[in-house]
Order: structure tokens, then C-alpha cells, then sequence
């Protein structure tokens, strides 16, 4: 039976459950580990559709595996979504530093 005393002897920050907090480094080994599984997922995926298409681009025909094309096509989106999102950082950037400049010199 466990001893309902327990939390009065532990130190203060254990018995608010605060004791080990979220770090940068502990995030960034799940990003780690996140970027490998992922990486992993998308080598069984290419290695399993090796099937052999024809692409035509503006007259210009060439083979690639199906896997290889459809990965091609995902960094396309995935560049075309972050240029979007680096015009709109830029954006809300270059107003927040026209309202800082107003605020400091009115």
C-alpha cells in the first residue's frame, strides 16, 4: 500500500511535478528520430514501386521509377508551400517593424 506521507517528504519541485522540463536538445532528437522513421518510410515506398514510367515535360520524355517521381513531385509542393510561407514571414516581419518604428518614434 503506498505511504500517503510520500509527497510531504519530496522536494518541493518533485511534488509539483515540475522536476525535468522540455529541452532544445530533447526536442531535437525527436526531430531526429521523427527525420529517420520518415526517411525510412520513404525508402520502402521508393523500393516497392521501381516500375518504370514515362514522363513528358514541354516535349522532353524521360523514364523515371514510379517512386522517384511521385517523391520528385511531393518536393516540389513542399518547396512551392515553403516559398509561400517565407513571402508571408517576410510580410508580417516587415509590418511588425513599421509598427515597432511608429511605436518608438510617434
Amino acid at each position: 500500500m503506498p505511504d500517503p506521507d510520500a509527497a510531504g517528504r519530496l522536494h518541493p519541485v518533485l511534488a509539483r511535478r515540475k522536476g525535468i522540463r522540455h529541452t532544445r536538445t530533447g526536442a531535437l532528437w525527436t526531430g531526429l528520430v521523427v527525420g529517420v522513421l520518415v526517411v525510412m518510410l520513404l525508402l520502402v515506398f521508393i523500393l516497392q514501386n521501381l516500375d518504370s514510367i514515362t514522363l513528358e515535360l514541354f516535349g522532353w520524355d524521360f523514364s523515371l521509377p514510379l517512386g522517384v517521381a511521385l517523391l520528385v513531385a511531393a518536393i516540389a509542393g513542399a518547396v512551392v508551400m515553403a516559398l509561400a510561407g517565407g513571402v508571408r514571414i517576410l510580410q508580417i516581419r516587415r509590418a511588425a517593424n513599421r509598427q515597432r518604428a511608429l511605436t518608438i518614434h510617434p
